[in-house]
């Protein structure tokens, strides 16, 4: 038997483990399923026989290095942060290894002995980053294959909820870490180009800089910028490209009615409030708004950002309870942007037999024979409103599919990599296609920008 050992049993692990369990017999695998919760690894492994739960703790060395070295292949689904523990050992005992994680730059410094080691390190290999990789740069060679030159990228992702559980007034539940919602944009102004100009929104303007999208059978939707889309120039290639932006999307008037708690001050994340474990939502509203001997909360809300009271924007925070003074957040020494959180959490949260989705849109501007052309292409994955769920199909299925072809050497090129090269992408984005995770792509016309008023 080979030994795959998967380390973490988070959420998208569960369609990781189902796809390589199902592969199991054919491929001759054994599945060591490990976490610091082994009953969640139990619930996993499904009795199979070909899965082996256990309790790691990936702080406690000796247990890590024994599971590591009797491995073939290592799949972190650990957070990006606490890879590196696990990195340096399949470096040491020469084991390949799958992250769906961002490259650090420490697993960067790694590049050079990884290569040298002949081991393959595929990391970004989920949706976002992973898919939004792989079907890029599908269009991206194809447009090259043909003599094409590009001259505009554009890339949204969203994790949103299906259109049949689309039932508040927000369009939006979390489907995934809500923490990455509620500070989403802060750290730096988003930087993208258009046109050859350089283009940066700082965070009081993030949510207030948005483009409309329309996909097909879905409908309209915005895109806000991501923090930095310039770095993906090198990655994909794209050095001397006029336009390159990448962002998020949510459904229409998401964006402005979010903007509300940045400009209170809602979302920040770097100081603690006094007292937070006592408060009640309506203390945590109040303690951003002035003070009036005669006015409500309500009031002051309303006069603060400059809405009425049968405003949309009214409507919706009505909608999340955050006027209410019984319910106590009861966090200790908690950030403004935590306690907002556990708020929307009591909103938001999907409920049993919910299902979630996640939208791609990618937009291809490029010159061939002296015209000019655009590609548009779109994805839309739903989930099952279970265990699987569109945004651990979508991060678990490209994992497992990428650790197989490793394990069988039909990914066999050494370096700590993401998935931009045809040889990994082609055969992953096919066989992605069985499990309803496909693209459609269309002609349309070229609008590019008006430079004139760039």
């Amino acid at each position: 038997m080979r030994h795959i050992l998967i380390i973490g049993a988070g959420k998208s692990t569960g369609v990781l483990v189902d796809y390589l369990l199902n592969k199991s017999n054919e491929h001759n695998l054994h599945l060591i399923i490990a976490d610091k919760n082994v009953e969640s690894a139990q619930s996993l492994s499904q009795n199979h026989e070909n899965a082996t739960a256990i309790e790691l703790d990936i702080f406690n060395p000796e247990e890590r290095k024994k599971h590591i070295q009797k491995a073939d292949i290592v799949i972190s689904m650990l957070p990006a942060r606490f890879h590196i523990e696990v990195t340096q050992d399949c470096v040491t005992y020469n084991k390949n290894m799958v992250t769906a994680s961002y490259v650090s730059p420490e697993m960067e410094s790694l590049d050079k002995e990884v290569k040298e080691k002949g081991l393959v390190f595929m990391n970004e290999i989920g949706v976002d980053p992973g898919v939004d990789h792989m079907s890029a740069m599908q269009v991206i060679d194809s447009i090259r294959n043909k003599g094409g030159k590009l001259l505009l990228f554009e890339s949204f992702t969203g994790g949103l909820v299906a259109p049949e559980d689309d039932n508040n007034l927000w369009n939006y539940k979390f489907t995934w870490n809500p923490r990455n919602v509620v500070t989403a944009g802060q750290g730096g102004a988003a930087k993208f180009i258009q046109e050859g100009k350089y283009k940066y929104i700082p965070y009081h303007r993030l949510f207030r800089r948005t483009e409309f999208l329309d996909v097909d059978d879905y409908g309209r939707f915005e895109a806000l910028a991501n923090r930095n889309s310039l770095k993906y120039r090198e990655v994909y290639g794209l050095q001397d490209v006029l336009t390159l932006y990448r962002g998020t999307m949510r459904r229409v008037g998401f964006s402005k009615a979010w903007n509300m708690f940045v400009q209170l001050g809602m979302t920040d994340d770097t100081y603690t409030i006094e007292d937070s474990e006592d408060m009640t939502y309506r203390d945590f509203v109040n303690s951003f708004l002035p003070y009036s001997p005669t006015d409500s909360v309500e009031l002051k809300m309303r006069h603060e950002l400059k809405i009425d009271q049968d405003d949309i924007m009214w409507l919706k925070l009505e909608e999340l309870d955050i006027f209410n003074s019984e319910k106590k957040i009861g966090l200790k020494d908690a950030t403004p942007a935590q306690m907002l959180q556990a708020i929307l959490e009591d909103s938001w949260t999907l409920q049993p037999g919910e299902k979630d989705m996640i939208v791609m849109y990618h937009k291809f501007g490029y010159e061939l024979n002296g015209e000019q052309y655009q590609i548009d292409s779109t994805m839309v994955c739903l989930g099952d409103g279970k265990l699987q769920t569109a945004m651990a199909k979508t991060v678990g299925l490209p994992v497992a599919i990428a650790a197989l072809k490793i394990l069988n050497k039909e990914i066999t090129e050494p370096g700590v990599q993401i998935p931009i090269k045809e040889s990994v992408y082609k055969p992953i984005l096919k066989e992605l296609e069985g499990y309803g995770i496909r693209f459609r792509e269309s002609e349309t016309e070229y609008l590019g920008y008006n430079k004139l008023h760039l």
